[in-house]
């Protein structure tokens, strides 16, 4: 996504990130979300991982408190997701670190669109 219309930027990452800021978090606190993952030189955490953690602070905040940073972020995932979803491996992708990774990044390929 490359749009700078923050309506847009809203928009798209409330339509990508089909994961409620509970379950996220729920996800997050599981080992195989930390088993995914590219993990800078120097840390713990993987890349995904902290995007999510960033994506609960960005779902709980009000519209109107959303900073540049936040809509940074917001453009980070939605381009995150849809590069993935092209990516879907073959089989059965419940116990995929594909589908892993997404559900770092807020969005569990599994759910029906539409659901949150």
């Amino acid at each position: 996504m490359t749009s700078d219309d923050p309506q847009a930027v809203y928009q798209e990452f409330n339509a990508v990130v089909n994961m409620a800021p509970k379950e996220l978090e729920g996800w997050l606190a599981t080992d195989e979300s930390r088993s995914v993952g590219w993990t800078r030189e120097g840390e713990d955490e993987s890349v995904g991982h902290h995007s999510g953690r960033r994506i609960v602070e960005i779902k709980r905040k009000k519209k109107a408190d959303l900073t540049d940073d936040d809509y940074a972020h917001m453009r980070k995932v939605i381009g995150y997701v849809h590069r993935h979803q092209k990516q879907v491996p073959s089989g059965d992708v419940t116990d995929m670190r594909w589908r892993y990774s997404l559900m770092n990044w807020g969005h569990d390929p599994l759910k029906e669109p539409g659901e949150h």
